[in-house]
């Protein structure tokens, strides 16, 4: 026996592509953000580019480059959470769930491609030495910089642990199991959006920083590339954590906040499980987890009863989305 599915008259499976009431309203809550946070982005950028050409200040056109990259994540970002939605076909019988993932990688590949190019025009402007900053545009630009980049913070933040990877993960593994695999991530076009303005926040502190000691010390100048060295660097660590989950997701590896041994433990715990193999975990995004699993039972054990106790106790232990159990005698 195989376990549960939803099966259309055209022999598509459903359970991947469908989404519950929940799902369509964190999607449906995703785009709103998206969609401001995208407009914020533009208008800023655009004031952003026209104060570093101003001021001639290396920094603040880093920055202006960063929320180029920020816009053009975005908007992949909502382009990928629409491409989800669109339910199966018998070539991608999975749906098209991975495009969000497929999203977050672009998205994390073009901030690494933008931070190597100010970071090389950072060292020429270090090597040379030959520059003049305007103080005063370069502090009251980089000023605004920091409250739009809070302004968009707080449009993209996720309430609960599903704002930040590093909370969901740092509770205890039972705690994390029972929490709810979709909760604990949230929506992976947000999350992705939102690690990006972060880094940028943290760069545009250090340039308002920057700023104020050019502004108070003229003769400190080559603060200015250095903070746009130091805190490139800075904004490229901060998409390492998430880049790692997309590796793991596209090479079907299992789930962050699943651990093997326990799944292996809690199906051999039900009654007249003798041994089972072929067990597979593995995520189809960050927030629909899936299990297969061939399952060797006793002689006359009820092949109907193990596999409904084993589904049950899979998805209420560790909110599988979709589990597939073959049960042998």
């Amino acid at each position: 026996g195989y376990g549960d599915a939803l099966w259309r008259p055209d022999g598509l499976c459903l359970e991947a592509g469908t989404m519950s009431a929940a799902e369509s309203e964190v999607r449906r809550s995703a785009r709103r953000k998206l969609y401001l946070a995208c407009t914020v982005c533009l208008l800023f950028m655009t004031g952003e580019v026209v104060g570093g050409y101003a001021a001639h200040s290396l920094a603040i056109m880093t920055d202006a480059a960063h929320l180029l990259t920020d816009f053009c994540s975005i908007l992949i970002s909502i382009f990928s959470l629409w491409l989800s939605t669109r339910p199966p076909t018998h070539t991608m019988t999975f749906g098209w769930h991975r495009a969000e993932i497929l999203g977050m990688l672009l998205s994390m590949v073009s901030i690494w491609a933008v931070t190597a190019a100010l970071v090389a025009l950072a060292a020429q402007r270090i090597h040379d030495g030959d520059f003049d900053i305007d103080s005063r545009i370069m502090l009251v630009t980089s000023g605004c910089g920091v409250g739009v980049n809070v302004l968009m913070v707080l449009i993209l933040h996720q309430s609960g642990a599903s704002h930040g990877h590093a909370h969901a993960h740092a509770l205890p593994a039972k705690q994390r199991q029972g929490s709810g695999h979709h909760h604990s991530h949230g929506n992976a076009a947000v999350k992705a959006a939102f690690i990006h303005v972060l880094g940028d926040l943290v760069q545009s502190l250090g340039v308002l920083l920057a700023a104020t000691i050019i502004y108070f010390w003229p003769e400190y100048k080559v603060a200015d590339p250095i903070c746009t060295f130091l805190f490139s660097v800075l904004v490229l660590a901060t998409t390492l954590p998430i880049t790692k989950d997309v590796l793991r997701i596209l090479m079907a590896g299992a789930p962050r906040d699943v651990d093997f041994s326990s799944v292996r433990e809690r199906l051999l715990s039900v009654k007249g499980v003798t041994s089972l193999h072929s067990l597979h975990v593995w995520s189809l995004n960050t927030t629909r987890s899936f299990l297969s699993v061939h399952m060797a039972t006793d002689e006359g054990t009820d092949a109907q009863l193990v596999l409904k106790k084993a589904t049950k106790l899979l998805r209420s232990k560790f909110d599988f989305s979709s589990v597939t159990i073959q049960v042998e005698h």
